[in-house]
Order: structure tokens, then sequence, then C-alpha cells
């Protein structure tokens, strides 16, 4: 049950061009150690050492192994309450 592909759905949504790059978008959403998550990932293409040029699928399915890899490896820290 560790493996994302396992338990859980990653989704990709869109490409989104920025003036600097290009982004993979992807929403993830699961259940892990009985915790309900949902999540969204960008993923900037040229981390992927991707180009533009290169089809769009692989483009893709390289971004969403990047982003569930970092997504899992992510320490996430609470912020706390600012009203209740």
């Amino acid at each position: 049950m560790k493996d994302l592909a396992e338990n859980n759905l990653v989704v990709f949504k869109n490409i989104t061009r920025k003036p600097e790059t290009i982004y993979a978008n992807f929403h993830v959403k699961g259940i892990r150690k009985g915790v309900n998550f949902r999540a969204s990932i960008s993923v900037d293409i040229s981390a992927a050492e991707m180009d533009a040029g290169e089809p769009l699928e692989k483009i893709i399915e390289e971004c969403a192994r990047i982003g569930v890899r970092e997504f899992k490896e992510a320490d996430f820290q609470f912020e706390g309450f600012t009203r209740l």
C-alpha cells in the first residue's frame, strides 16, 4: 500500500505556460494510513529535463513520475489555527 499507483489517483489536469517556463499540473487524491488527502502538483518541464518539442504524452508521464516522487518524500508541517 506504499505505492501511490496502487491506492491513490494521480490525474493530469493541464499544461500551463508562464512567461519563464511551462508547468504540467496534476491532481492527487487518495488514502494513506487512514488519512484521506487531496493535493495539486505543478511540475516545471525543465526540471524533468524535457523540451516543449517532446511528445505531450512523454512530458506528462515524466512530470507525473517526478511529482509523485517528490510528493511521497515531502515533509509537511502544521501551521496552526488562526481562528476557531
